[in-house]
């Protein structure tokens, strides 16, 4: 899969906390990953570089090559970065606090598989449509999920600021792991909540579709959002499947 990617500060916040990064193991398949840290004041920054950094080498080491093994070392290396977050915390006073979501992607031949804990979040885009594959870890989300409020009232309750799940908030830290097959041509998108907070769903596959080459769709999509003024910082990873030629 051919993959690009950027992260922006965007225009309200005084530093970035995102981080993104690609990585391929001993076997050639690509592990894209995007975390978002959170705390301003709890050095989230630095979790998210250790969620990306040490989840990421460690991939460079592996030779994996199945799905079922791809899932099997995605709940291992979340569950094992999340205790070297909390060790790191706990052992120094200015980090106490810090945690971090995290998307990845795992590219196979003919499959994706995705992990995700908090609101950072992974699309399909295929043709004209676009899927959402991930469900964001917020109160406002989990109430939507269980009928305690409807899609409208969630788009604006106080609750889809909290993360009910991510990377060094507690000692437990399952990620929702699935895979779907993909076919040429198809798009992959990971992003941070600041991209969601000024882009629908629909205007984001415009964006793509009049863009020449990904590369340019993950700078329109960067800078439309903070055009838009979104509230926080902005990362995208874009990549196309090859044997579609044209982005």
């Amino acid at each position: 899969m051919k993959l690009a990617f950027a992260t922006d500060r965007g225009t309200m916040r005084a530093e970035n906390q995102d981080y993104v990064d690609v990585f391929v193991n001993q076997e050639g398949l690509q592990l894209a990953i995007v975390a978002d840290g959170v705390g301003g004041q709890n050095a989230g920054d630095v979790a998210a570089t250790m969620a990306v950094s040490h989840i990421g080498n460690d991939w460079i080491n592996t030779h994996i090559v199945t799905v079922e093994d791809v899932k099997t070392w995605l709940f291992e290396q979340t569950e094992q970065e999340n205790k070297t977050i909390l060790k790191t915390a706990n052992r120094y006073r200015t980090l106490r606090g810090m945690a971090t979501t995290l998307v990845v992607a795992v590219i196979l031949p003919d499959s994706l598989v995705i992990a995700n804990l908090g609101d950072s979040r992974a699309y399909l885009l295929r043709r004209d449509s676009i899927l959402q594959l991930t469900q964001d870890h917020n109160l406002a989300s989990e109430l939507l999920r269980r009928g305690a409020i409807t899609s409208e009232e969630a788009q604006h309750h106080p609750g889809r600021h909290m993360i009910t799940r991510q990377l060094g908030a507690s000692r437990e830290a399952k990620p929702d792991v699935v895979d779907m097959k993909i076919e040429e041509g198809d798009l992959l998108l990971l992003t941070t909540d600041g991209i969601g907070k000024a882009i629908s769903d629909q205007a984001i596959v415009k964006i793509i579709q009049e863009s020449d080459n990904i590369s340019t769709a993950v700078a329109k999509l960067i800078a439309i959002a903070n055009d838009h003024g979104t509230p926080d910082n902005l990362t995208v990873l874009l990549g196309i499947q090859e044997g579609n030629g044209n982005k």
